[in-house]
């Protein structure tokens, strides 16, 4: 197999940034014409993918895929520049958002290593598309991935992304191989009270962005006694149009008729139910709410639930409306990809 150097692949990916800020930006060409029709038709084959959110999930990466972020991230593991015998590393990726796989993709390739990957059948065509794309810019990368929609087999290391349940699975199936396994998480945002309202505002977009169905959205807010609700309404007015959306409309209205039979108390915007919640996990268009009356037992607390929270959204932490555009070097669950792939070799 062809010997690739890692300021090879690391030009490569970036070409294929520059690629994916074409498209986004408007540009003609073969490659942007192709990317264009599939990103506005993906909502064919799972409903959740608007070409909204699709753009905005290919605009995180568009925007991390430069020379200068794929070395950064890369000089941490000196080992990348030497020629390590590759790892056959099999994927088993999720499918709540759109192209939610690629960081495992990059990971094991910009690595040196092998895909054999496995995406779900509600995220398949775009990263298919990508890595056909990846590989024309440079036909090397040909014999380094694989995709399947059977069971993944021939791997040397697995690592596999899904629900709690799924991850039970993955556990039965492939504990006695080296593993990364991800479960459910969920990310919190922290509000002190004296936030502006463009901070609030751009809160919503942690909320808003996908429907709320990724891990690195806010699924619960913390808030000081006596917090004024109106204005958060107020701030995430232009985020109402999700009403619209017909899946979401329905979550919304079998959420809000089971708060109404049980008499449970809940605010309503008229697009969002908020309800008061110890639990950080919410079904699609609630957002969970919990009081707090010391920052010191609200730390106290979170750092209990470390193993849960995905991200924290707050002043001192993610800034509001970051917590889905990630770098590349933000790993999910806080595992770090590259070095486990490093130390597999």
């Amino acid at each position: 197999m062809q010997i690739m150097k890692l300021e090879e692949r690391i030009k490569s990916f970036a070409v294929f940034g520059e690629i994916l800020q074409h498209t986004l930006n408007g540009r003609s060409g073969s490659y942007s014409d192709q990317l264009n029709n599939l990103i506005d038709n993906q909502y064919k084959l799972n409903p959740w993918f608007t070409p909204g959110n699709v753009r905005t999930a290919v605009k995180a990466i568009a925007d991390e895929l430069t020379v200068e972020n794929l070395i950064k991230w890369t000089s941490v593991y000196p080992e990348l520049k030497e020629h390590l015998n590759p790892v056959r590393v099999g994927v088993i990726m999720a499918g709540n958002l759109p192209l939610v796989g690629f960081h495992d993709f990059l990971s094991v390739l910009i690595s040196g290593n092998n895909l054999i990957a496995k995406t779900s059948s509600k995220d398949s065509e775009l990263l298919i598309h990508v890595s056909n794309i990846l590989c024309e810019i440079n036909p090397g990368f040909k014999n380094r991935i694989e995709f399947t929609d059977k069971t993944i087999k021939g791997f040397d290391v697995v690592i596999a992304t899904g629900s709690n349940n799924s991850s039970r699975y993955f556990e039965y199936y492939f504990g006695k191989y080296p593993n990364i396994i991800r479960k459910n998480r969920n990310s919190i945002a922290i509000l002190e009270g004296d936030e502006s309202e463009a901070d609030i505002e751009a809160l919503g977009s942690d909320i808003f962005s996908y429907f709320g169905l990724g891990c690195r959205n806010v699924s619960k807010i913390y808030l000081p006694d006596g917090y004024d609700f109106s204005v958060l309404d107020k701030c995430w007015k232009s985020f109402s149009g999700c009403i619209n959306h017909q899946k979401y409309a329905n979550n919304y209205d079998f959420n809000k008729a089971v708060y109404l039979v049980n008499k449970e108390t809940f605010y309503d915007t008229g697009y969002l139910l908020l309800k008061q919640e110890t639990g950080l996990s919410s079904p699609v268009s609630v957002l969970n709410y919990e009081y707090y009356d010391s920052q010191t037992a609200l730390k106290q607390q979170t750092k209990l639930l470390k193993e849960k929270i995905q991200c924290v959204v707050g002043k001192n932490t993610i800034p509001f409306g970051k917590a889905q555009s990630p770098h590349l070097w933000d790993y999910a669950d806080g595992i770090d990809t590259i070095g486990f792939l490093l130390k597999k070799k």
